[in-house]
Formats: C-alpha cells, sequence, structure tokens
C-alpha cells in the first residue's frame, strides 16, 4: 500500500467488492482487468520525502487514464492537488489542479510520450518541498509545482481510466 495509506474503494466498484485490485502486491492470475476506480488515502497527508509508487500495465487500444492527488477521499469534486492525465490519442501528458472549483493553467511539456500500449510502467511521485517530481521507469518525466498548501490539506490518490494496476505503494 501507499506509505501511510489504506485503499478505499466507492460501493459498488471492483475493489470494495472484495476484489483484490489496489492491494499492495498482486499475483499474475490477480491482476485487474481494467481500473475504474481505485482510491487510496494518504495518512496525514501529503507531506515532503514522500514517495508514491504505481505500478501497472497499459491495454491494448487505450484512450486515457489519470493519476489524480485529491484533498478529500470521498468528495472528488473538491481541491486537486495535482492530476496527471495520459492522452493516448493526443500522445499528451497534462498536469493541472483545481482550487476553491477552478482549474489553474494546464502544464503540458514533457520531453517524450512513454507510455505504450501493452507494456508496464512503474510511475513515482516525489513529493518534495516545492514539487512533485514524476518518474517514469527511473527517469523524470516531468515536475509539477505545488499549488496547495499546506501539502498535508492532499489526503488520496485517485487512478481512474484504461491501466492495469499490479501495485500501488
Amino acid at each position: 500500500m501507499m506509505e501511510g495509506a489504506d485503499r478505499k474503494a466507492p460501493p459498488g466498484t471492483p475493489a470494495a467488492e472484495g476484489s483484490v485490485c489496489g492491494t499492495a502486491v498482486m499475483t499474475e492470475k490477480e491482476r485487474c482487468p481494467k481500473v475504474e476506480q481505485y482510491v487510496g488515502e494518504i495518512k496525514g497527508g501529503l507531506r515532503p520525502a514522500m514517495r508514491i509508487t504505481v505500478i501497472g500495465m497499459v491495454p491494448s487500444n487505450p484512450k486515457s487514464f489519470s493519476v489524480t492527488l485529491l484533498c478529500d477521499p470521498v468528495d472528488a469534486n473538491r481541491d486537486v492537488g495535482m492530476m496527471f492525465t495520459v492522452n493516448f490519442s493526443e500522445k499528451s501528458i497534462t498536469r493541472n489542479a483545481r482550487i476553491d472549483g477552478k482549474w489553474g493553467i494546464e502544464e503540458k511539456n514533457i520531453p517524450y510520450f512513454p507510455f505504450i500500449a501493452g507494456d508496464t510502467f512503474k510511475m513515482e511521485l516525489l513529493c518534495e518541498h516545492q514539487q512533485i517530481k514524476v518518474l517514469l521507469d527511473g527517469r523524470q518525466l516531468c515536475d509539477f509545482t505545488h499549488r496547495i498548501q499546506p501539502l498535508n490539506l492532499v489526503k488520496a490518490l485517485q487512478i481512474t481510466g484504461d491501466v492495469k494496476l499490479t501495485k500501488v505503494a
């Protein structure tokens, strides 16, 4: 599980119905066919030196998936510390934050588009004092300057869309 996190899933989702989706480590035959929604609580909130690791696989014919740092694990309409969205048709990755119901300026600069249908990946979100560093398979992909302060207001990780999760830690 995420460092300091408890898995929470909305009722009716695969994770809430007793499947192993979203657990710390799954065997090959236990993999989720597709994540519709994973939500993991960050106990004590986001803080510098915290590392969140997401290991998964991109299915064939993906459209998009998002990795989102939420301020409220129950009400996804509240503030968002960072939404990291991968769009396969545009081969783009956008980052943004929502504060008081308003989205900020979208960031799109990336040195390369790293996601390939059928491939596995390891994404790491490294929380630093001023920013979140995003690494993919050990290579730095981008940074996102914190827009929500204090950081501990960010209390949950949500993953949605076309991705098969293997591990969230």
